[in-house]
């Protein structure tokens, strides 16, 4: 912010900013019209077991759920275009509830993947009726809360460490499963898995595309699998884009793999096509 900017004019300035870069008149508005018609899509990606000792090697061992906005019959906004523009009008909690509303829906219906991971804000982690609507959803649908992985993203488990640890105590007091999502990308720290009792960590894609030409990288991915094989905690490559990759990660005894090399993104439907 510059030395003479008041924090009023900033958000104006943002809100007019977010607005031309998307062609609303009112972006606030926009949403939330986009949020009581119902038009978000949910889309999911694969995560694929690498382990050969597991039951299922190369089966799906989950799906993340993404979100994308469907403007009209011919534009569907990727999450990077709108996303944004919740952080800035504190609407990321609502979204995040609707993500999670219609995709335990979705999973309720069987027939397909048997769990889910749901990205939830830094809004959501502070939304102290969050938890109560995750157990509210899953007994509506009839679900194991094991079937449903929340994912924490380090950046906000770093800036929010309080109010993260309260809320991971929360949904694995619900019985859901935790993933710490971009892990190392700041810094390794095991002390945040452990305080946060995650079950899973998925490794930063910056680490990742790097483990066949860096040597630091590859090391620090070895240290990030060996930490995981002792505390018991599943670990994640993301950002698999190509086989080459994927082929060192297995070698390298990483557990699990998301990517374009192992699965796109696709509509969720089309993961419980019977």
């Amino acid at each position: 912010m510059a030395e003479n900017d008041q924090p009023g004019e900033t958000t104006q300035f943002l809100q007019k900013m977010d607005g031309q870069l998307l062609g609303w008149a009112h972006p606030a508005a926009h949403l939330r019209e986009a949020l009581d018609r119902d038009q978000f899509r949910l889309y999911a990606q694969p995560v694929v077991e690498l382990r050969q000792e597991s039951a299922a090697p190369g089966g799906i061992a989950m799906a993340e759920v993404l979100v994308r906005l469907r403007e009209d019959e011919a534009r569907m906004l990727p999450p990077g275009d709108f996303l944004p523009a919740c952080e800035l009008y504190r609407m990321m909690a609502e979204v995040d509830r609707w993500v999670v509303g219609h995709a335990l829906k979705m999973l309720g219906r069987g027939g397909g993947v048997r769990k889910l991971s749901v990205n939830v804000s830094g809004q959501a982690i502070e939304d102290p009726g969050f938890a109560s609507f995750v157990a509210a959803q899953l007994r509506a649908a009839s679900l194991d809360p094991a079937s449903l992985v929340i994912e924490i993203d380090e950046n906000d488990a770093i800036d929010r460490r309080p109010a993260a640890e309260r809320f991971a105590a929360e949904m694995k007091g619900i019985g859901c499963q935790l993933l710490l999502d971009g892990f190392a990308r700041r810094s390794v720290s095991f002390g945040l898995l452990k305080a946060l009792q995650v079950d899973y960590m998925k490794v930063d894609g910056t680490i990742v595309r790097k483990i066949l030409r860096s040597a630091s990288a590859a090391t620090k991915l070895k240290a990030i699998v060996r930490a995981g094989e002792v505390t018991g905690v599943g670990v994640i490559a993301e950002c698999v884009e190509d086989a080459a990759i994927l082929a060192h990660l297995k070698l390298l005894k990483v557990g699990y793999a998301q990517g374009f090399a192992v699965g796109r993104p696709a509509p969720i439907g089309e993961l419980f096509k019977s």
